[in-house]
């Protein structure tokens, strides 16, 4: 048996609730009747509001990877200018003050 995505066996569980409904009287002596339909239910829709949530926070995820790309680019731009005065107005031997290490 291969496995499936959680979409797809959420689908199938969901196909499952279905036939226990339509099949209780058959299924019951073995204690799957509505209120195992209704738990099984739940539990579905749990899965589902949980994948919603998830996929809204890895939207925002994606949002803020972006957000912190940008300004990381802009840090290197303002470091690499302030680097470069450095290194024309500073004596070499203070260079490691400012966290600058080259040989020059």
């Amino acid at each position: 048996m291969g496995r499936v995505s959680h979409a797809e066996f959420i689908s199938e569980t969901a196909v499952m609730v279905h036939g226990i409904r339509n099949n209780q009287t058959v299924l019951s002596k073995r204690q799957i009747d509505g209120a195992f339909a209704d738990k099984l239910e739940t539990a579905i829709n749990l899965c589902v509001s949980l994948n919603n949530e998830q996929e809204a926070l890895k939207a925002k995820l994606k949002e803020k990877t972006e957000e912190l790309e940008a300004a990381h680019i802009e840090l290197h731009r303002i470091a690499g200018e302030a680097r470069a005065i450095i290194k024309l107005d500073m004596p070499h031997a203070s260079w490691k003050e400012f966290g600058i290490n080259d040989k020059r």
